[in-house]
């Protein structure tokens, strides 16, 4: 099981990607930098999280002009975007929808709680299930046209919202829990991770590569990724 991990000018989770496929997964997994061409043959690709290229013009969009962006539009296999990755795969167009500013307009980095809402290589046999995953994000803000949101919610292809502890969904952007807002970045129906249409593409803005050790608070995150190892030995 190969898995290619991309490296963007400004990339900061990702040896987390690495280390939680390589690592903990036992993957063969590799680095791939922003200016190769060539993805080198691999089973999945992760575009991880932190500020490419700075975040110059908004999050994502110079990496969609990056040598490796065909590379990645023309891979047909299972892509996995955290975070800044759920940025660049919208910029790239292989997702609908963007992540604007924060509601709050501050930079939000703590413990969530997302419910899993559809099947995917990333998300096999989880439906219903809570996860406690981390964010660190300014830009997290899932948005959409109401065309697309009825879209998404026909097709099933909400991935993850965030919700309370036990698993409620919020009745609204304001409601807390623990003092806390429950949707941490106002996104459009409590949005926190959404498939493509053929559910092959999974963007997400929480951190699941920070969530797969009980060393680091939360193992939850490991679920993505032994789901994905389901997902391609069954292939």
């Amino acid at each position: 099981m190969r898995i290619a991990v991309l490296q963007f000018p400004g990339s900061n989770a990702d040896w987390d990607a690495l280390h939680a496929a390589r690592d903990v997964l036992g993957a063969d997994a590799y680095y791939v930098f922003h200016k190769d061409t060539d993805l080198r043959h691999p089973d999945a690709v992760l575009v991880p999280g932190g500020f490419s290229y700075g975040d110059y013009l908004r999050p994502g969009a110079i990496a969609g002009y990056s040598p490796i962006a065909a590379a990645l539009r023309a891979f047909d296999g299972p892509i996995l975007g955290i975070c800044n990755g759920f940025q660049i795969l919208t910029e790239l167009g292989l997702l609908p929808g963007a992540l604007a500013r924060n509601a709050h307009l501050r930079f939000e980095c703590r413990f969530v709680h997302v419910r899993t809402e559809a099947e995917g290589p990333f998300t096999r046999g989880m439906r219903g299930r809570v996860l406690r995953v981390p964010i660190a994000h300014a830009d997290g803000r899932y948005h959409c046209d109401d065309e697309t949101l009825r879209r998404l919610e026909a097709e099933g292809r909400v991935a993850f919202r965030y919700c309370a502890r036990d698993g409620h969904l919020p009745a609204d952007t304001a409601d807390t829990e623990d003092g806390l807002p429950i949707n941490p970045n106002g996104s459009r129906a409590h949005i926190a991770g959404i498939y493509d249409a053929r559910f092959r593409i999974l963007g997400m803005m929480p951190h699941p590569e920070r969530a797969c050790e009980t060393i680091l608070g939360s193992d939850d995150g490991l679920s993505l990724f032994a789901s994905l190892r389901r997902h391609l030995e069954a292939q």
